[in-house]
């Protein structure tokens, strides 16, 4: 066994940070920098704690071990990945969806809307962004008589894929949701003592939550998408990752399907078959 490197009080050894950028870089994608090191130390030290380690180093022999990746990975990716979201966050993206997108779909037919619409909320995290896409998709249901979607949510932590899919969320949680939908879509507690809401099983029914890892080869995705929601995902990749993952993604559109994405991210100088409609909201363009 190697010998321990350093000490959680001490810090981790650069050796030790080194190997283990490199994996998260290999495994999910995610750019580590030097610059990282303080962060990592900080999140993986509840981890050391929870397996009773005295050192990263020790850690890490864990970690490279024969079994270490297979049983160890999985809390790596939940230490490193960040998920931080909102209801209604970026609020315009949903307005732009429901008032430009949506209608559009059914413009072209003389009955309507004539197959479902697809979503899909590309780095989930704990459920936010999928539950608000299913309360605007079902309010522009009640208006437009024949609507019909589904949404998937995939996430590579599973972790916060198990919150998603318990659809459960403090009153803090819920502040940006209006109150005309928290009394459609949330349901209350039954302790009294407990201040949390449960996402109705109404929307629940419309999400389909997945693990996936978007520097898997073949997602396993056979549908295409109408919209995909992937926001502030490509700002962990480096630009050729960025590039390569939105190409997939591009190829799971529907002709002149949308991607949206966060508001710090951008496809400038890349080479994909999107067209910018608006901010950080971009349309396939047709082959």
């Amino acid at each position: 066994m190697k010998q321990k490197t350093s000490t959680p009080n001490d810090g981790m050894a650069w050796e030790d940070f080194t190997r283990m950028s490199q994996l998260i870089q290999n495994q999910f994608g995610i750019k580590m920098p030097q610059s990282k090191k303080i962060m990592l130390e900080s999140r993986l030290r509840k981890r050391l704690r929870v397996l009773n380690m005295d050192s990263f180093g020790e850690y890490c022999d864990l970690l490279f071990s024969s079994k270490g990746l297979e049983v160890e990975l999985i809390h790596l990716i939940d230490a490193v990945s960040t998920n931080k979201t909102d209801f209604f966050r970026e609020a315009y993206h949903f307005d732009y969806l429901t008032d430009r997108i949506l209608p559009r779909m059914g413009s072209g037919s003389s009955s309507g809307f004539s197959r479902k619409c697809r979503a899909w909320s590309a780095g989930c995290s704990t459920g936010e962004e999928p539950y608000t896409l299913a309360i605007v998709l079902s309010e522009f249901a009640k208006s437009y008589p024949g609507f019909d979607f589904s949404i998937l949510a995939t996430d590579v932590s599973k972790t916060v894929l198990s919150q998603a899919i318990s659809g459960v969320y403090s009153h803090e949680q819920i502040e940006p949701i209006p109150m005309l939908l928290r009394k459609k879509y949330l349901l209350k507690s039954k302790v009294k003592e407990r201040s949390l809401v449960k996402i109705a099983s109404e929307l629940r029914n419309r999400v389909e939550f997945r693990w996936l890892n978007f520097m898997d080869q073949d997602f396993g995705i056979k549908q295409s998408f109408d919209i995909i929601f992937c926001r502030n995902v490509l700002i962990y990749f480096d630009r050729p990752t960025q590039e390569r993952l939105l190409l997939k993604l591009c190829n799971l559109l529907t002709a002149e399907g949308h991607i949206f994405l966060g508001h710090s991210e951008s496809v400038h100088g890349l080479d994909l078959p999107l067209t910018r409609i608006e901010n950080t909201i971009y349309r396939k363009i047709p082959q």
